[in-house]
C-alpha cells in the first residue's frame, strides 16, 4: 500500500511581505520612542513617533498596491496604530511633563489611550461595514495618527521656543484630555488623501509639498508646529464646510 503523497506547502513572495515588514518597523519605532522617552531624549522620542506616522501612510497602500492585503496585515496594523498613536506619544508626554502631577496626570493618560482605542475600534467597524459617515471628503472626529501629532503640540512648541517656560502640569493634562475627546467626538475632519484637485494645479501641488519636505527637513520643529496649528484651523474650516454641506442637503430636499 502507498503512502500518501505530502500535502504540498504554499509558497509566498518575500516581496509580498514588505508591507508587514514596515507595519512591524512601526512597532518598533513605537516601542523605541517609549524608551528614549522615560530616558529624557524627547526629540529623538517624537522623530520616532513621526516615523511610524510615516510607515502607517505607507503599509496599507503598499499593500494594496502589491495586491498583497491580509487578515493578520489589518490587525497587525491595527495593534500598531494603538501602540503608535495611542501609547507612545502619551506616555512621553506624562515623562515630560506630568512626572510632578502624576495621579491626575496618569489620569489624563489613561483618559488619551482609551478615547484612542474606542477610536480605532470605531474606525474599524465603519471601514468593515462600508459607513461612509459625512462623505467622501470626511472622516468623524480626528483621526488617531493626527491625535498623536496633536497631542505632541506642547512638546513641539517647546523645542522651538526653549526659553518659554512649561505651561503648568494641570493645563497639559487638560490639553491631553481634549485631544482625546477631539478623536471619539462627531466632528468633521477632512480626508486629505481623498481630496482631489484641478490636473492645472498639479505642478502646483508638486512645488509645495517639496517645500514643505525641504522645511520639515531643515527646521522640523517650526515646520511641525505650524503645521499643526494649520490641522487645528482645518477642523473649524471642516466644521463649517459639513455644516454647509449638510444644510444645502436639507435645502434640496426640502424643493423636491
Amino acid at each position: 500500500m502507498s503512502e500518501p503523497l505530502p500535502e504540498k506547502r504554499k509558497k509566498i513572495n518575500v516581496f509580498q511581505l514588505l508591507p508587514n515588514l514596515l507595519t512591524i518597523s512601526a512597532i518598533c519605532a513605537g516601542l523605541s520612542a517609549i524608551r528614549f522617552g522615560y530616558e529624557g531624549n524627547f526629540e529623538l522620542a517624537v522623530r520616532l513617533v513621526l516615523a511610524a506616522c510615516v510607515l502607517d501612510g505607507l503599509d496599507g497602500r503598499l499593500a494594496r498596491l502589491m495586491k498583497s492585503a491580509s487578515p493578520i496585515g489589518a490587525e497587525l496594523d491595527s495593534l500598531a496604530d494603538f501602540l503608535n498613536f495611542g501609547v507612545a506619544p502619551v506616555l512621553i508626554m506624562y515623562s515630560w511633563a506630568l512626572q510632578d502631577f502624576t495621579s491626575a496626570g496618569w489620569i489624563a493618560v489613561l483618559s488619551y489611550t482609551i478615547c484612542c482605542v474606542l477610536r480605532l475600534a470605531r474606525f474599524n467597524v465603519d471601514s468593515r461595514s462600508d459607513t461612509k459617515g459625512l462623505g467622501g471628503d470626511f472622516f468623524v472626529g480626528v483621526p488617531s495618527p493626527a491625535g498623536a501629532v496633536l497631542v505632541m503640540l506642547p512638546m513641539v512648541v517647546s523645542f522651538v521656543f526653549s526659553d518659554l517656560p512649561l505651561a503648568p502640569p494641570a493645563i497639559i493634562a487638560a490639553y491631553i484630555c481634549l485631544v482625546g475627546l477631539l478623536m471619539i467626538s462627531r466632528i468633521p475632519t477632512y480626508a486629505f488623501k481623498k481630496i482631489s484637485i484641478d490636473r492645472s494645479n498639479a505642478k502646483f501641488f508638486l512645488l509645495g509639498a517639496g517645500l514643505m519636505a525641504a522645511a520639515l527637513f531643515t527646521y522640523l520643529w517650526a515646520t511641525l508646529a505650524l503645521v499643526t496649528f494649520a490641522y487645528i484651523g482645518s477642523l473649524i474650516w471642516a466644521l463649517r464646510a459639513a455644516h454647509k454641506s449638510k444644510k444645502s442637503r436639507g435645502q434640496r430636499h426640502g424643493t423636491q
